[in-house]
């Protein structure tokens, strides 16, 4: 039915795959666009009469404006949890007090709010006085340069729009067995914002870098010294130094004053606190790309430098964050992305990856950015697995558990970007899956 009482009806042309399945044009129709919207708040209406036990929010003046805004009450719930689906107690323990992860069931669009974004570090953050912070460009250059957040700022800036992710999300994916662990702490290492700041290009131009360089090490001022070694193309190419995220100075978790951002590659080469660019013609070959941050293949022997994120996405609703209160018209959405440029394609199926069916991509669709995609999915009361798998735009498809396991076998630790599967069970309940 649709707002005006009339009878919608959903015939077998509209089923792009079994398992309920629609055409993703189906939501170009404001009715069954308003059906699905409307799938479980029938069941409330038939609860409740409108307006019965509602207060009256005119019958007293409203606050006054606040210097920094905050939200509203009621949000409370829906923060960043330190969750970790790891199973070595120690590093557990380590991991949780230093990371959290941005709750994306809460999340519709792609821009992540600023205290929503994920953080990871390895020694914590540290209190930085931007008056008394430097970044220093030297090595194999002409002329080296030390900048100040205030001459960073004086520089020509730019605003992009891009993906933050965290080589370790959806780790836990390796495992044997599903875990039981929620959305958020599954895929919560990963967020999208607006970054404005300095190409890395413009800095270097101006201090003559050697035609034999081949690397810059970034390293920041945290007490680890989070160092990682960058090819010098990448840095030539759309690195930057972030000064500010979603129009604001970045927060200390974020890496106040400044931090080095790759835009496509893995989260911690996009080193936090950055103090120092050295140029060099070889990698440094620190811990972070040595003992971590490598992938173990089946012989036993790691890659290394395995820096530009694949083609991956992830369903965010429904999820194991929720349950299916009722048989009826849903919607389907999620969030598809890549470290090598736009995202071109999204399909999604309901029966394990038997059949399949285009989903609708959401504008702006930009490169090394999270795309939101959607698609109508009637759900009958049975079971069904609901997967998502995504296209780039130079051909790259995310493969299946299964055929990324054949490939770099179960010891890695990083770069899951597998299909991952929600199981609906009968009663409405979801599970994380293998199928």
């Amino acid at each position: 039915m649709d707002k005006k009482g009339n009878s919608i009806i959903i015939d077998a042309a509209d089923h792009v795959a079994k398992g309920g399945v629609l055409n993703r044009r189906l939501f170009l129709n404001s009715a069954i666009a308003s059906t699905a919207a409307l799938a479980t708040a029938r069941a409330a209406f038939a609860q409740e009469a409108v307006g019965e036990g509602q207060d009256d929010w005119t019958l007293i003046p409203g606050s006054s404006a606040e210097l920094y805004g905050s939200r509203s009450r009621f949000e409370e719930e829906r923060v960043k949890r330190r969750l970790t689906p790891m199973s070595d107690e120690f590093y557990n323990l380590r991991l949780t007090k230093y990371t959290a992860r941005t709750p994306l069931d809460h999340m519709l669009g792609t821009i992540t709010p600023n205290g929503l974004h994920f953080e990871r570090t390895h020694q914590g953050i540290p209190d930085i006085d931007p008056d008394q912070h430097f970044l220093v460009i030297h090595g194999m250059v002409k002329n080296p340069l030390k900048f100040d957040i205030n001459a960073l700022e004086n520089y020509p800036t730019v605003s992009k729009q891009f993906f933050l992710e965290c080589s370790g999300n959806s780790g836990t994916l390796w495992s044997e067995t599903p875990t039981n662990e929620s959305l958020q702490a599954i895929h919560g290492l990963l967020s999208g914002a607006e970054w404005t700041g300095v190409l890395l290009s413009t800095l270097l131009d101006e201090c003559g870098v050697s035609k034999d360089a081949k690397w810059i090490i970034a390293e920041g001022a945290d007490n680890g010294m989070m160092t990682r070694s960058i090819p010098i193309d990448k840095a030539l190419d759309d690195t930057m130094i972030a000064i500010r995220q979603n129009g604001e100075r970045i927060r200390p978790s974020q890496g106040y004053p400044m931090r080095l951002f790759n835009p496509g590659f893995e989260g911690n080469t996009s080193v936090k606190w950055l103090r120092s660019l050295y140029v060099t013609d070889r990698p440094v070959m620190s811990i972070q790309e040595t003992v971590k941050y490598t992938d173990m293949m089946p012989d036993n022997m790691s890659l290394q430098f395995t820096l530009e994120q694949d083609v991956k996405s992830i369903i965010t609703k429904p999820s194991n964050a929720m349950s299916l209160k009722q048989k009826g018209l849903y919607e389907v959405t999620g969030l598809a992305w890549s470290g090598k440029g736009r995202i071109s394609r999204v399909e999604v199926s309901a029966d394990g990856g038997k059949t399949w069916g285009d989903a609708m991509l959401q504008d702006p669709i930009l490169p090394k950015m999270l795309t939101r995609f959607r698609i109508p999915w009637q759900w009958y009361g049975g079971p069904a697995i609901l997967q998502s798998r995504a296209y780039d735009e130079f051909g790259s498809i995310q493969p299946t558990r299964n055929q990324l396991i054949a490939a770099r076998g179960r010891k890695p630790t990083y770069h899951f970007h597998a299909i991952q599967s929600w199981g609906v069970q009968s009663n409405g309940e979801i599970k994380n899956v293998y199928a």
